[in-house]
């Protein structure tokens, strides 16, 4: 079954936690400084697991974990830094901003955000929001939805790459 596709979205299914990290890995190659990935869905969705591809995609070798706990996390092992944040304790926006949002943001690195609805309210309008769900045991739906021409551009890439 091919994608569902426009200039703006990407709906996937992935029927592997290995083929969820190589796409993650995919986009994490194309990445540039500055880009901001917005992840949500249900818990064991594929937030982390996708966060572990795009890590590699910029070349970190480090163990990738949800930083549910503390919040964020810094990886700087790679080609671009890996700001790897979830919000699921986060209550407001904010909050959000409190924990040092707006650095993460303006950084030398990518920043993945789970638990990215959360805190929709902090984030900036431009971004690429990809949406977890569950659709079998072993199988994830992704929806990737492109805002502005930065991410329209990084998805008909990541798109070229992996469908031709």
């Amino acid at each position: 079954m091919s994608p569902v596709s426009d200039e703006h979205t990407l709906d996937l299914i992935s029927h592997s936690a290995a083929q969820t990290q190589r796409w993650g890995a995919r986009l994490g190659e194309l990445a540039r400084a500055g880009d901001l990935l917005c992840l949500e869905g249900e818990l064991g969705s594929g937030k982390t697991c996708f966060a572990q591809g795009v890590a590699r995609g910029l070349g970190i070798v480090e163990i990738v974990a949800s930083p549910t706990f503390i919040l964020a996390n810094e990886y700087r092992g790679g080609r671009l830094p890996l700001f790897h944040l979830d919000a699921y304790r986060i209550r407001s926006a904010d909050e959000a901003r409190g924990i040092g949002l707006d650095d993460y943001l303006a950084g030398d690195g990518v920043c993945v955000i789970e638990w990215a609805e959360k805190i929709r309210n902090a984030l900036p309008p431009e971004c690429l929001w990809i949406s977890f769900r569950h659709v079998a045991e072993t199988k994830r739906g992704l929806l990737m939805c492109a805002r502005g021409a930065r991410y329209e551009e990084w998805l008909d890439l990541f798109k070229a790459g992996a469908f031709g």
